[in-house]
């Protein structure tokens, strides 16, 4: 394990310190964005923004890396990006924010092509599973740890974009001084949504719906701790727990869908998610806060655990040859939906006020539960020995999906379409 680290430490400090500059990037703007008094609506779309630079960035940004080569590519992105994260102080303007979101979210697509090519570059059989498990826990943990430097004292409202801008230029230095071959971009066959849809209704439908209550937390979150008067500490603090529940809960609860029909995991996740979702909702009315953060960690639990469960039932209903080609679909798919949830969940959040957002998430969930139910009179499950692993897998672009260990007999090309 100890070797298997050492060949990838140079990717991981870099996924580390980009994470931890991103992941209080989105965090700081909402946050900048709503004590400025900017209507939930203006904030969700700048938030929206974001994704759908990633979605872009997921679809395009290969042929960028084609021409120029990894590390240039790499260097190139994470200085655009660090100059965009470092723009933000010109001016507070919604749409010069807005852009600047939307090349962020293209910029990290293509970072995370380069790093999730690398390590592709570096998995064996026997070593996939691990790889993926540091990456996860690299990603998620810097991020849920960026967090907390939104709590730096900012007094000219410069320093934490200021900061964010060198996180995210130190992150490109392991990359570019690496003694690693740069490996060859994997070509990803395409899937069709249609075959997807035929193969897992409810698989494609709950990804989406992820994808919706995802871009939501990430998104508007931190306006509705704003809204709350949490302060900077406060909106650290419940963004932090929240990701640290997605991160501490999604291999438990994913394991349990091993153990059961998925779809029967599926409608129990998606009915908790909406009672905590209710249950967030009426914590916010309490004197303490602590009562809310406590319910926010499972609530991130249940909300980033959809995601790969609803991607574990679509491969139990895919041949083994199309599972690489089937999670790049459905990553996609997902990312479609976090562009939407920001937007959408703003929209509650303006009609009945902060607690829209889980009036929002609590619908999505609802959703997900009736159609779960619905696909369980449709047709029964599959064999239990046909049932694959359960294994956690990062919602980032389609070049991570060959890294999962379930699809080692499709290593073969994924092209985007």
């Amino acid at each position: 394990m100890v070797q298997i680290f050492r060949s990838i430490s140079s990717l991981m400090c870099a996924v580390a310190l980009l994470m931890l500059g991103t992941g209080m990037l989105g965090t700081l703007v909402s946050v900048q964005l709503a004590a400025a008094g900017a209507q939930s609506f203006a904030i969700g779309v700048t938030m929206a923004a974001y994704y759908a630079g990633l979605t872009a960035g997921s679809l395009y940004a290969y042929k960028l890396i084609a021409r120029v080569g990894h590390i240039r590519a790499f260097s190139a992105l994470a200085s655009a990006l660090s100059a965009a994260a470092l723009a933000h102080v010109l001016a507070l303007d919604l749409v010069l924010w807005a852009v600047l979101r939307l090349i962020e979210g293209f910029c990290m697509a293509g970072l995370f092509i380069c790093i999730e090519s690398w390590l592709n570059h570096q998995a064996t059989p026997r070593n996939r599973g691990q790889l993926l498990s540091f990456y996860m826990i690299t990603l998620y943990g810097a991020m849920a740890l960026g967090q907390q430097l939104l709590t730096l004292e900012d007094p000219s409202g410069t320093l934490r974009f200021t900061v964010t801008s060198l996180l995210l230029s130190v992150a490109l230095l392991p990359v570019a001084l690496t003694r690693v071959a740069p490996p060859v971009l994997p070509d990803i066959r395409s899937f069709g949504y249609r075959r997807l849809y035929e193969a897992s209704p409810l698989g494609v439908v709950g990804t989406v719906i992820s994808g919706l209550v995802s871009g939501a937390i990430y998104g508007m979150a931190p306006v509705y701790a704003t809204r709350l008067n949490f302060g900077d500490a406060g909106t650290a603090l419940f963004m932090t727990v929240i990701i640290l529940g997605g991160m501490l809960l999604q291999w438990p609860l994913g394991k349990l869908s091993d153990l059961f029909d998925r779809r029967t995991v599926i409608i129990g996740l998606s009915a908790a998610l909406a009672l905590t979702s209710a249950a967030m909702a009426a914590a916010a009315g309490l004197p303490s806060q602590w009562p809310l953060f406590a319910v926010s960690l499972l609530f991130g639990g249940l909300a980033f655990t959809l995601y790969p469960v609803c991607i574990a039932h679509t491969n139990d209903h895919i041949d083994g040859a199309d599972l690489v080609a089937a999670s790049g679909g459905l990553i996609l798919a997902f990312s479609v939906g976090a562009t939407v949830g920001p937007l959408a969940a703003s929209g509650t959040m303006s009609a009945i006020g902060p607690s829209g957002l889980f009036a929002f998430t609590g619908a999505c969930a609802l959703g997900a539960m009736v159609l779960g139910l619905w696909r369980t009179r449709m047709r029964p499950p599959p064999p239990a020995e046909a049932q694959g692993p359960f294994r956690a897998l990062p919602n980032t672009t389609p070049v991570i999906a060959p890294l999962d260990p379930r699809g080692e007999e499709s290593q073969g090309s994924l092209k985007l379409d």
